[in-house]
């Protein structure tokens, strides 16, 4: 199903140009589809997310979502790939790259329940040579110094042959910390630096600013719950950090090549109505929110791509259907006033 709508930006002082945009939900089977990503590999687009009974857990109280991922040659037409679990995990959040060796590498939290209560979290990673089979998901080791033995591992970033997430290793007090760390297998994470940002940091995506400095955008659930935007020259343990004007879910965000930000986020404007949202920004953790994509209810967790002048935007929503369903939005970058 499509959905073509229409925006107008400003072309001339005297007159608008109107610009199409359109939205298609991509994948909707009656299951709780939710925490997309997206890219492209090897010429085709890929869209992994997490499919489950529910947002945690199935009828007998189990939680076992699996990982599912489409893969489709123009983005209008997709197909679904067999769903990847690990008896006991909760695969959940699977995030796409890839691997300098040009391998699709998958990294999920891997959450494990006893009796409807979290016991343990143990990231996950899986890789595929050829976007179809991919290895049964596998513990990711962490250095000793950025781990508490409940981690999530949320993203990871490529920058030549070394890659970079921030993991969130609970704490015994219901906090969290931050750690920056960096691996060359995938598998193998060190530690690079602790981040020392409060108010339960958890979710932080991090990518390179074309000046060589890299950024990370952090979610945080406790305080005044603000994101929080921190920018970093290598070896990237120096840290400054500033207070956002508002609060992130599930983030994500892209540098274009002229220092340009685009990030995407679930919008807590209203609290009992969130959407998911897209901002404009810069280096500096300047944003301004551009649009509001058709979104509601359990909604956000998008991926971000930009192809010939075009963002796709893939996430999920449950405003049409009662779970929730993904959906993916193409925009052209003019309609954000993005040249």
């Amino acid at each position: 199903m499509g959905l073509a709508i229409l925006a107008a930006i400003p072309a001339a002082p005297a007159e608008a140009q109107q610009i199409n945009y359109s939205v298609q939900k991509i994948w909707d089977n009656g299951s709780h589809c939710a925490f997309t990503s997206l890219i492209r590999f090897k010429g085709r687009y890929y869209c992994s997310f997490r499919e489950g009974v529910t947002h945690i857990f199935d009828e007998q109280g189990n939680a076992e979502g699996k990982i599912r991922i489409l893969v489709s040659d123009d983005g209008d037409r997709w197909e679904a790939l067999p769903l990847i679990g690990k008896t006991g995990y909760d695969l959940r959040d699977p995030k796409l790259s890839v691997t300098p060796d040009g391998r699709l590498m998958v990294v999920a939290g891997g959450s494990i329940y006893r009796d409807r209560r979290i016991v343990g979290r143990i990231p996950q990673v899986l890789f595929s040579k050829d976007g179809r089979t991919f290895t049964a998901p596998e513990d990711a080791i962490l250095d000793a110094a950025a781990s508490s033995g409940t981690d999530w591992l949320w993203r990871v970033m490529w920058d030549g042959k070394t890659g970079y997430g921030v993991n969130y290793a609970m704490r015994p007090d219901g906090g969290a910390d931050l750690h920056l760390v960096s691996t060359r297998d995938g598998i193998h994470y060190d530690h690079v630096t602790a981040l020392p940002i409060d108010g339960f940091p958890n979710e932080t995506t991090v990518r390179m600013l074309p000046d060589g400095r890299m950024a990370m955008m952090v979610r945080r659930d406790k305080g005044d719950t603000m994101g929080y935007w921190g920018v970093s020259e290598a070896p990237f343990t120096d840290w400054k950090f500033s207070k956002m004007e508002f609060r992130v879910g599930g983030p994500d965000f892209l540098v274009l090549g002229d220092g340009t930000v685009i990030a995407g986020s679930r919008s807590y404007y209203i609290p009992s109505a969130c959407k998911t949202a897209l901002y404009k920004g810069t280096a500096d953790g300047q944003f301004q929110e551009v649009m509001l994509l058709p979104s509601g209810g359990d909604t956000s967790y998008p991926g971000l791509l930009v192809e010939d002048g075009t963002l796709w935007v893939s996430y999920y929503s449950s405003h049409e259907t009662p779970n929730a369903s993904i959906y993916l939005a193409r925009i052209p970058l003019a309609a954000l006033g993005i040249k």
